[in-house]
C-alpha cells in the first residue's frame, strides 16, 4: 500500500479526503461570508455544493473505512481514545451531514411541507457551521492519531515500560498497520 502525499502513514486516498474536507470547511466559511454580503444565491450554491460533495465523500471514502477499521473494534475498544476519537467523529459527522441536508431541503427547496421548513435561518445555519467545523476538527485529530502517531499521543510508557516520549506500541497501532499493510516499525502485541 502506498503512502499518501502529506508525509504521514495514511494511504493516498485518506490524504486526498482530508485535503478535500479542509477545502470544504473553507468553502462553508466562504458561503457564510457570501450570506453576510447578502449574496444569497451564491451562498446557496456554495453551501449546497459542499453538503452534496461531502455526502459523496462519506459514501465513497469514509463509510468503507469506518466499516473496515472501526466497526470490528466496537464496542469492546470504544473506551480506548484511539477508537473513541474515530467513533465520535463518525457519530457527529452523521449528525452534521443530516443537519446540512435538512437545511438544504428546508431552506433551499419546497420539497418539505411548510411546517418542516426553516424560519430561523441564521440560527440553523450558524449551528450547522459550528457543528461541521467541530466534526472537521475531530476528523483532523483522528487522522493525526491514526496516521501520525507521534503528534497527538501521550507517551504510552505504561505500555512500554519506557520513558515518556517512547515510541507507541499496543494493539491499536498494530491493528491499523495490519489493516493498511503498513509496517511502521512498532512492536506488535
Amino acid at each position: 500500500m502506498e503512502h499518501g502525499f502529506l508525509g504521514s502513514a495514511a494511504p493516498w486516498g485518506t490524504d486526498l479526503t482530508l485535503v478535500l474536507e479542509i477545502g470544504m470547511g473553507v468553502g462553508l466559511l466562504i458561503g457564510a461570508l457570501l450570506a453576510r454580503m447578502r449574496r444569497f444565491g451564491a451562498h446557496a450554491w456554495c453551501q449546497s455544493a459542499v453538503v452534496l460533495v461531502n455526502l459523496a465523500l462519506i459514501a465513497v471514502s469514509m463509510t468503507p473505512s469506518f466499516r473496515r477499521l472501526l466497526i470490528p473494534a466496537l464496542p469492546g475498544k470504544l473506551g480506548k481514545p484511539y477508537y473513541a476519537l474515530a467513533a465520535a467523529h463518525a457519530a457527529l459527522g452523521i449528525v452534521a451531514e443530516c443537519a446540512g441536508l435538512y437545511v438544504l431541503l428546508a431552506a433551499g427547496t419546497k420539497l418539505l411541507p411548510e411546517r418542516f421548513r426553516i424560519t430561523r435561518f441564521k440560527l440553523w445555519m450558524r449551528s450547522v457551521l459550528v457543528l461541521w467545523w467541530t466534526v472537521l476538527a475531530l476528523g483532523l485529530a483522528t487522522y493525526l492519531r491514526w496516521y501520525s502517531p507521534h503528534w497527538l499521543r501521550r507517551s504510552p510508557s505504561h505500555l512500554t515500560g519506557g520513558e515518556p516520549g517512547a515510541a507507541p506500541t499496543g494493539t491499536e497501532t498494530a491493528d491499523r498497520e495490519r489493516s493498511h499493510g503498513l509496517d511502521l516499525g512498532y512492536p506488535r502485541s
